[in-house]
């Protein structure tokens, strides 16, 4: 029962971890972190990312910009861009190191103690990798909604709302968070199953006619 279970929270963990690593991909790369709705022109929608600026036009034609300098972007963004290239890089990590201490897969099938570390590993680097995602995409959200609510700018002036990517990558951290600590979580079932070593044999003794011990052979060429 509790092998069943525990191969079930590894393969779920491992599904989620994946998942968020794959979203979290996405979320880094695409242009759909902010997007902005002209009232002049409502037939362009821009959308901002951490690398480029794109224009949707009604049409269905798209053209998108790479922004100029790395130095030249709001510290939210350039911060964000190191953030979510870390997180992927993480993710990849740690499903190099969850995937041999899956049950199932044959590699350190003889060390178990092996396996149950590389499960923890994966599972802390996957929780690594879920904050990775989450800080720069909360960050950027934080700072929409204050540019959204500032009194100082007039009211003419077209305001950034969130992307699709923000939520994308709130998903991704959640998943990887999830999955990370489903992976951890099925090492203790791993410590509770794992048969204890064997014990160590004495050789028997041998009782006397009187109930008692016989003497080392050494010493009984003695006594004769």
């Amino acid at each position: 029962m509790a092998g069943s279970w525990r191969a079930k929270a590894q393969a779920g963990g491992m599904l989620l971890a994946l998942l968020g690593w794959v979203s979290s991909c996405v979320t880094t790369f695409v242009p759909l972190w902010k997007s902005l709705n002209l009232d002049l022109n409502e037939l362009e929608v821009w959308t901002m990312g951490l690398w480029q600026v794109c224009i949707a036009r009604e049409e269905g034609a798209v053209e998108c910009r790479a922004h100029g300098s790395f130095l030249a972007l709001p510290p939210e963004l350039r911060v964000s861009r190191l953030l979510m290239c870390l997180s992927n890089g993480l993710g990849l990590l740690g499903c190099l190191l969850a995937a041999p201490g899956l049950e199932g897969w044959r590699a350190c099938e003889d060390k178990p103690g092996l396996k149950r570390g590389l499960l923890l590993a994966g599972g802390a680097v996957f929780s690594m990798a879920a904050m990775a995602t989450l800080v720069p995409v909360s960050w950027v959200a934080y700072n929409t909604v204050l540019d959204f609510w500032d009194n100082t700018v007039p009211d003419i002036v077209p305001r950034w709302e969130f992307g699709e990517a923000t939520f994308l990558g709130w998903f991704a951290g959640a998943f990887l968070a999830a999955g990370g600590l489903l992976l951890a979580c099925s090492t203790r079932s791993m410590r509770t199953t794992m048969p204890p070593a064997p014990a160590s044999h004495q050789p028997p003794t041998m009782a006397g006619p009187a109930g008692g011990h016989h003497p080392h052979p050494k010493n009984a060429d003695l006594v004769i």
